[in-house]
């Protein structure tokens, strides 16, 4: 919530309001608010409707204590000595909660004592302005108050806030010496780490970003929090993030902070997970709102005592923090979002910081934290981040919405499907992609989505699940719509006698350079960020990233590294290419038998291969990956690798089991990798191809050759975990002999 030191706590007015303002019911309801470009209009056309002298964005600050409060009132009229919080809605106001009504006022009384204190006024008058974004109207709420008055408002909140910000203060300065005198939690660096946690304190140092291959077994997690953590006293860091793309890399995380507190018993570090409201919400079927949901009604009044009881714990993993929240009587997963704002580290998924509604990204900038970012396995970031900028709409959807579409929503409905229809008509192809998004469509589009939002804010009750996805997912497409360009492909996809509308993001880097900027130091790492350009084009880093390739503790003598150049396993080689595979593996097995993991580029060439396979060698044990395996089913897989076992395991390179899984020892002991990884050669991959071509004139490296690599390195790396571990490897694939595709392998690899 603000950054504090040993003499004063930096708060902004909001910030503090919120804490001290709030109260009642959590209130969630299905009631859609202007969007961030709607709010910022609203606000300039109040400020344009206003008189000459009108002032606005006026900052303000004052003190109390130890507190030190900052702001910006929306505006300030000279003439009327009156002060102006503005608030953009839709619908109909009268259905805002009182809570809400009594948080807005509690904002404008603060700035109105800060500008009596300021322009030394003895009274002023307290407006709220709620503007309605469809019909334009203001409407204007006012109170009048002395100086006298407003000053004993605003010490009643700050003496509220003070005892916490003391607490605050005072976890801040023991942390920061703590973390000064904390030694590392092992008697030794691992070879490699030393490596990787100077060069992750040396970017802190800089305050630049990183990134950093290093390879498995080096002890990443601990090499790259220890570092920023030993840097946050010097380097005054408020928050290290740590964002993971898996669960697994999550627990990494939370078991590397518990070693790192045994050695340092006194640390004190509050560390935070964060997971999704799916998962921590006690009433999936219940609404956000007090009428629904028990831990919903009188929230506000339950989390000072929640949020204390927390703030007392170190650590708040997902079963910690709920076995807090349930004691007091709250939402688990909204305690978990309050306590974002008081913990040191916080552990999550990528999203949480780069999706373009994050959570910490947003809180960073609103209270001006300095702030580490540590991104886990970051070759998965240009997938995950394309994910978080694109956007899809559904015909199907759509026309199964109109059956059932409420009145009030029917004409917009149907002129949305009109246009949509008219467009898969005009394109021939099952899949066409454009250089603009038609004009007729994002109209069509943008009145349906002003539509649904006033049927929503004037129904918050109404329970229209389908409704709501495709009112969320028309939001996301007008959005990213507002921002095409060429990091993006407009394209339909024909399929089944309906289409797919597709905002598709290439090229994330436009969007993610804003989190980075934001960010004291983000550090990216992974065992494959190989070439290093790729990752920094794709994702946008700055020019002053520094980089570094970590040594790797492992020898060539421990993993035999075979390429099998008589083999093409190009789709229309498959047939050829099974018996010689299968014929090779069974060689490798009868002359070492244990554990082995075969992965190929597609379920159908893994069945054509593991079908071949058992009938010529039925004493073989074999385990199957099969489509769409549930995670239990996963689980059980792994399991079946043990110290004693024996057998074949097939896999498709790219899924559960190509990265992300640790089987040290004999648990495996070899891998055959029957694909070169390339992504399929498809009417989407080829759009993206070219657009890569024209943006960085690498096209079909961008494209195929460094995602597909990228996974073959990955699943190869599962077969030495330890530096014990000894291993073997079949690259299979004539293309794995050309000089540029070796050129991506690790370098401490002896190709045979």
């Amino acid at each position: 919530m603000a950054r504090g030191c040993a003499v004063s706590y930096r708060i902004a007015v909001r910030a503090l309001c919120e804490f001290c303002a709030k109260q009642g019911d959590l209130d969630l309801r299905f009631t859609p608010s202007p969007t961030a470009e709607q709010g910022m209009a609203g606000h300039a056309t109040v400020a344009l409707r206003r008189k000459t002298a009108y002032q606005r964005e006026v900052k303000l600050e004052g003190e109390h204590g130890l507190l030190h409060v900052r702001g910006r009132a929306d505006g300030y009229d000279p003439d009327l000595q009156q002060v102006e919080e503005i608030k953009t809605y839709l619908g109909d106001l009268h259905t805002m909660p009182e809570n809400h009504r009594h948080l807005h006022w509690a904002q404008a009384k603060v700035y109105g004592h800060l500008l009596c204190q300021k322009l030394g006024l003895k009274k002023i008058t307290v407006a709220l302005v709620y503007f309605n974004i469809q019909s334009q109207q203001e409407t204007l709420l006012k109170q009048e108050h002395t100086a006298v008055e407003l000053a004993a408002y605003f010490t009643q909140l700050c003496e509220r806030f003070c005892a916490w910000a003391a607490q605050e203060v005072a976890h801040r300065t023991a942390r920061d010496q703590a973390l000064a005198g904390m030694r590392f939690p092992h008697a030794d660096f691992r070879p490699g780490q030393r490596q990787l946690a100077e060069a992750m304190y040396k970017a802190s140092t800089r305050g630049c970003c990183l990134l950093a291959q290093a390879p498995t077994g080096i002890g990443k997690t601990i090499g790259s929090l220890f570092p920023l953590l030993k840097a946050s006293a010097e380097h005054r860091l408020d928050k290290i993030f740590f964002l993971a793309a898996k669960t697994s890399g999550r627990q990494l995380a939370l078991h590397a902070l518990e070693t790192i507190k045994k050695s340092t018993p006194d640390l004190g570090l509050r560390t935070l997970e964060l997971v999704a409201k799916s998962k921590a919400c006690e009433y999936l079927q219940a609404a956000c709102h007090g009428d629904a949901c028990p831990l919903a009604k009188g929230f506000y009044d339950r989390l000072p005592g929640a949020r204390a009881a927390a703030a007392a714990h170190q650590v708040l993993d997902k079963e910690g923090l709920r076995e807090i929240a349930l004691a007091h009587q709250v939402c688990p997963y909204y305690l978990s979002v309050e306590m974002a704002r008081w913990a040191d580290v916080i552990i999550g998924d990528y999203n949480y910081y780069f999706d373009i509604h994050a959570l910490l990204f947003g809180l960073s900038v609103v209270n001006d934290w300095r702030v580490a970012v540590l991104v886990d396995e970051a070759h998965n970031m240009v997938t995950r981040a394309r994910q978080m900028y694109t956007a899809e709409l559904s015909r199907h959807h759509l026309k199964s919405l109109r059956k059932a579409a409420p009145a009030d929503l029917k004409k917009s409905l149907d002129r949305l499907y009109r246009v949509w229809l008219q467009l898969e008509k005009e394109q021939s192809q099952d899949y066409s992609s454009y250089a603009e998004i038609p004009e007729k469509l994002l109209a069509a589009l943008t009145r349906l989505c002003t539509d649904m939002g006033l049927f929503f804010a004037d129904q918050p009750t109404e329970l229209a699940p389908d409704l709501q996805q495709f009112y969320m997912d028309a939001l996301l497409f007008n959005r990213l719509a507002e921002s095409f360009a060429g990091h993006s492909l407009f394209d339909i996809s024909k399929e089944n006698r309906t289409s797919v509308l597709c905002i598709r993001n290439i090229v994330p880097a436009a969007f993610l350079q804003p989190r980075f900027a934001a960010s004291h130091t983000t550090a990216l790492f992974s065992a494959t960020l190989s070439p290093w350009n790729y990752y920094g084009d794709t994702l946008g880093l700055p020019d002053n990233t520094a980089w570094v390739d970590v040594e790797s503790p492992f020898t060539a003598d421990q993993l035999a590294v075979h390429v099998i150049d008589s083999v093409s396993t190009r789709f229309a080689d498959r047939a050829h290419s099974v018996a010689p595979i299968v014929e090779l593996m069974a060689q490798q097995y009868t002359k070492q038998p244990g554990n082995y993991l075969a992965f190929f580029s597609s379920f159908d060439y893994l069945e054509q291969v593991s079908n071949s396979f058992i009938k010529q060698h039925p004493d073989i044990a074999v385990r199957l990956q099969t489509r769409r395996m549930q995670e239990a089913d996963r689980a059980d897989f792994l399991a079946q690798f043990t110290e004693t076992s024996q057998g074949i395991a097939f896999a498709v390179l790219g899924g559960s089991f190509g990265e992300g899984i640790d089987l040290p020892g004999t648990r495996l002991i070899g891998a055959f990798i029957a694909t070169l990884g390339l992504p399929q050669m498809n009417s989407v991959n080829e759009q993206i191809r070219l657009r890569m071509e024209q943006i960085f004139g690498a096209g079909y490296d961008y494209a195929y050759l460094y995602p597909g690599l990228q996974k073959v390195v990955q699943a190869a790396g599962r077969v030495i975990r330890q530096p014990s571990d000894r291993g073997v490897v079949y690259l299979i694939d004539d293309r794995f002999a050309r000089s540029d595709v070796q050129a991506l392998l690790p370098t401490w690899w002896r190709l045979g």
